[in-house]
């Protein structure tokens, strides 16, 4: 029988890092920083701030997240029902919005989330 069970935290902080670590490159960062940023949020349990990234694309009034191997992770968790408080580093600038998760029929997870305030205006 598989496990099936969260993933072990140390691969979990090693891969985590290395996505960090890719992300803020100067080689590779421009490439992976449009479909990857880093999420920070609360535990509702906990209390304590967890910051993680993930994968996400753009949508009209926010982002869509979707989370891969959602029965062996429990960070998305966090959102389920009413949602919660999350923020998100995108374009240099932490942008904060309000994410809630849906599960769908084939146990598929993604979690929508709808920014506070239109993005600040650049100044180039």
């Amino acid at each position: 029988m598989r496990y099936k069970g969260p993933l072990p935290k140390r691969v979990t902080g090693r891969f985590n890092a290395w996505m960090v670590g890719l992300r803020a490159s100067p080689r590779w960062g421009r490439l992976v920083s449009g479909r990857l940023t880093v999420v920070t949020y609360t535990g509702r349990r906990s209390g304590r701030t967890f910051s993680t990234p993930v994968a996400y694309r753009r949508a009209a009034d926010g982002v869509t997240i979707t989370v891969a191997m959602p029965e062996r992770k429990l960070w998305w968790r966090n959102f389920s029902g009413e949602g919660g408080p999350i923020s998100l580093d995108l374009d240099g600038s932490d942008r904060t919005g309000h994410a809630v998760a849906r599960v769908d029929g084939k146990g598929r997870v993604t979690i929508g989330v709808r920014f506070d305030h239109p993005p600040a205006a650049s100044s180039r």
